[in-house]
Order: structure tokens, then sequence, then C-alpha cells
């Protein structure tokens, strides 16, 4: 495994992050595809002995019972200072807003319950799961400014959002004396690389970190077209994420299959070998123990700037979906919301 800092942080991270969101109760939450505590506690100790030290999970996954797999396994098989845990943190509710609980006590109020979700003292990357368009952006940085310097978090993140928001929010941030966002969280893969127009060249000029989640695009990209999987069956969002550009997307995975019979390694190595060349840590999810090994495997696998080539010619413009096409605004609406979040401040 390599490693490498975590952008403008000090944080040193494993080049694969364990995304987490395939672990806690399948009985107690949205998704029934999740493993059990048994089976998570034994793929995150796979993780660990393969050289994986970064983990990320969030408050929403399965009501909690994510976070609470992911403490228990790190406070049995590793050293808490070993290991870098990233958690996530929702907007405020309706009926926040309603009882006026502000942003600031929002966010302590989320990291008292994550912090009790997963038994730790701190939460090294805290990251704010999705703007937030009923809080002004002034009280989510002074809330995570707050929670940092009671050495509760040691750095934020934050995750679907668009370049010009995370611009602001740092310039504002930096305005303010607030502590900056150092990573981005955003839908990135070989068949969705629409980061790769604002965001991408954003992080590279602030040496931001990428963490992209949906590296093998709900494991569209490990596989060949027609072989299922549970979550691919029952994953309702996974299957929103892409049903509209399956005919674009078959020519790429088509190309991923061509290249990983050519060198004898799995698909998975391939999707994540191209993602390596472009990320600081790709997120990826794992419930099997197979899972784990393609992922740490594709580290060493180095594809030539022909490979590369190959892979991203056929690639076609893609709208946004999920999240991202939720909350996309207008360029006209810009300033007005911009304004609305930060008071007014800059």
């Amino acid at each position: 495994m390599d490693y490498v800092k975590l952008g403008n942080s000090n944080l040193n991270v494993s080049r694969i992050c364990m995304g987490c969101m395939g672990f806690g109760d399948p009985e107690n939450g949205m998704h029934t595809w999740t493993l059990p505590e048994k089976e998570s506690l034994g793929v995150i100790k796979n993780g660990l002995d393969s050289g994986i030290n970064f983990f990320d999970t969030a408050i929403g996954y399965q009501n909690g019972t994510s976070e609470q797999y992911v403490g228990k396994a790190i406070r049995e098989y590793a050293s808490r200072d070993d290991v870098v845990v990233a958690t996530k943190f929702l907007p405020r509710t309706e009926e926040e807003i309603k009882n006026n609980v502000s942003g600031q006590m929002h966010i302590h109020n989320f990291v008292e319950k994550s912090l009790e979700n997963l038994g730790l003292d701190y939460i090294d990357l805290y990251i704010y799961h999705m703007w937030d368009y009923n809080t002004p952006l002034y009280d989510i940085l002074e809330g995570l400014t707050e929670v940092i310097d009671e050495g509760k978090v040691k750095y934020i993140g934050i995750s679907n959002c668009f370049a010009w928001q995370l611009a602001k929010a740092n310039a504002l941030a930096e305005a303010e004396g607030f502590h900056k966002f150092v990573s981005i969280q955003g839908h990135y893969n070989l068949i969705f690389r629409e980061e790769e127009r604002e965001m991408i060249p954003l992080c590279a000029a602030d040496h931001i970190a990428t963490t992209p989640y949906s590296s093998l695009a709900s494991g569209r990209l490990s596989r060949i077209p027609g072989e299922d999987s549970k979550r691919l069956n029952e994953d309702f969002y996974a299957k929103l994420k892409y049903q509209n550009t399956e005919s674009q997307d078959l020519e790429i995975i088509k190309r991923v299959d061509e290249l990983a019979k050519n060198y004898d390694v799995s698909m998975t190595e391939v999707s994540l070998s191209w993602l390596l060349e472009k990320v600081t840590s790709p997120i990826v999810g794992a419930t099997k123990a197979h899972h784990v090994d393609g992922a740490v495997s594709a580290v060493d696998l180095k594809l030539t700037g022909d490979d590369i080539e190959y892979l991203e010619e056929p690639y076609v413009a893609h709208d946004l979906v999920g999240v991202m096409a939720d909350n996309k605004i207008s360029a006209s609406d810009n300033e007005k919301v911009w304004q609305k979040h930060t008071k007014d401040k800059i």
C-alpha cells in the first residue's frame, strides 16, 4: 500500500479509502444489502491487514450503525493514531429549524452523536455531507471551527457540492479566520467524469484532496454487463445514478474488460488504476474480502498513457444525478444564494 498527505492537512492516508456504506444493521436503515456486525468487522480487519488506514462512514448510514461497527473494529484491531476516520453530518432538519437550533448547535450535536457511535475521542476528517441551503454558511463554518478548536475534530471536508461553493466557502473561512475544507468527496469515476470540468482543476490549484465516492460506479466498472449483485438489484439510488447512460457507458466498460484481460488483472484494478492517476484517495466500498484485495492490488497497477487515452476516448457528457441534480441552481441564482448563506459577510 502507498500513502499520501491528505491535501493541506497533516493526515497520512492510504491511497485506497475503504467506503463503509455497506456496513450497518440491515434491519435498521434504508438499505437491506448492508452487512451485520460480525461480517462488517471481518471486512474492516481485512482492510487494516492489507494496509488500508483510511475509512469513510457517515452518521446517516444505517442510522449510525455503520459508525458503530467502524469504531468497534478500530478499537479492537488497530492503534487509534494509525487510522484516519472520516464521517459526515447531515443538513439541519425541518424540526431543528422550527425549534431554532442554529447551525453551530446542529454541528455540536452531530459531532457528539458520531463520537458516541464510534466510541472514539476525536474524528480525523469531519465532512459536510451535502450543502445545506437552509443554513447560513457562516454558521456552518463557525460551528466546524468550534469543534476543531475543542479537539473533537482534526480537519474538515465537504461532499456533494459545486466548485463555486467550495471556493466561496474557503474564501469566507480565510476572511473570517475559520478552518478551511481540506478535501472534497464528489461523484467521480471512469464513466462519470463531470468533476473534471471545474472541481478537479480547483482542487489542483488549491491543493485540496480529492476522495471521490462511487469509484466503481456501484459495481458497473468491476464486472461485465449482465453480472448481478445484491446491491445492484436492491440499491435504488445506485440505479438512479446511471440509468440514463447505459448505452454510453457500455463502450467504456468493454474497454476496461479488454485491458483487464490484456494485463491479466481484474476490471476493478483497471478502473481504480485509472482513477488513482487523477485523485488523492478514491473511496472504494467493500462487502467481501475480494473487494478489498482488488482495490489494494490496483495501487500496484500502472496503466500507460495510451491505456488511459483508450479508456477515456468514448466518454460523453453526463447529466448531473442524485443529490447534485437536486441541488443544481442556475448561475443567476448563485449570488443570491451566496448572500443568504454568508449573512452578507463578503
